[in-house]
């Protein structure tokens, strides 16, 4: 899966799904997408994450309490 990164304005593989969905989990490792080579796993903020859409990540991926109000 891919994501946008806003801040490095690249796209990131990412290669821990699980750490993704994780509400819990702020970070998740992953490889920017620049370049002709591929780049060592480092961990990316979701904070700083979209979709390639331009769409925001899921509440429930990044927000332990996206039940309550």
């Amino acid at each position: 899966m891919f994501l946008h990164d806003k801040k490095k304005d690249a796209l990131v593989k990412v290669i821990d799904l699980v750490a993704l969905i994780n509400p819990n989990q702020n970070e998740i490792l992953g490889q920017v997408q620049s370049g002709e080579e591929q780049q060592d796993p480092a961990p990316s903020l979701k904070a700083d994450l979209i979709f390639p859409s331009g769409e925001n990540l899921p509440r429930c991926w990044v927000d332990a309490d996206y039940r309550n109000p």
